[in-house]
């Protein structure tokens, strides 16, 4: 299997929601068979009332990773990285430490048991866009055909997403930023 460019988002809105961000991170960047090649900033994030999520704000962002893990096998990871932080798998609408959604898995578009791919609420939600917007603009979402800047460019929701300025370092080894990670893409 050749190697896919995969975007997963991650949020927490429970106990130290810094830290389980931070912590999440690192574990996809410790992820065999795989490099961790993008990090967008950081959002604040109000919660949505639909899936009763509790009153804390969100902490939000979006991990760019490359791949040869099959979309199941990186379903799986993400899974056991919810559940080693606390993630109630019972609720998962409620409260959470973690929440990892893998939102795009190259341009395919899947539809399987568990996994559906592009995430399908990413083109609705503005705490997914903005944060990706940030990290590929010109990513083009492959049902859509829209880019991400247009799709958030278009969004309806009003809610309130805002980025952390200046953004908290990683407590747990590098991340690449959007603009290292673009840096070392232009000069190689």
């Amino acid at each position: 299997m050749s190697r896919e460019i995969v975007y997963i988002g991650f949020g927490s809105n429970l106990g130290d929601r810094l830290d389980f961000c931070d912590r999440a991170v690192t574990l996809l960047s410790l992820l065999p068979h795989s490099l961790v090649t993008g990090v967008s900033s950081l959002y604040e994030t109000e919660p949505l009332p639909e899936n009763n999520p509790g009153p804390q704000w969100f902490l939000n962002g979006i991990v760019r990773l490359e791949t040869d893990l099959t979309p199941q096998s990186l379903l799986e990871v993400c899974r056991e990285v919810e559940k080693s932080l606390g993630r109630d798998q019972d609720d998962r609408s409620g409260p959470r430490t973690l929440d990892l959604d893998i939102l795009l898995y190259g341009a395919r578009v899947i539809n399987e048991p568990g996994l559906i791919v592009p995430h399908p609420r990413l083109h609705l939600r503005r705490f997914v866009l903005a944060p990706l917007a940030e990290l590929a603009p010109d990513l083009r979402h492959p049902l859509l055909n829209k880019t991400m800047q247009e799709l958030l460019a278009q969004l309806g929701d009003r809610s309130v997403v805002r980025r952390l300025d200046p953004q908290p370092s990683s407590r747990y080894g590098s991340r690449p930023s959007c603009s290292s990670a673009a840096a070392a893409r232009d000069s190689a």
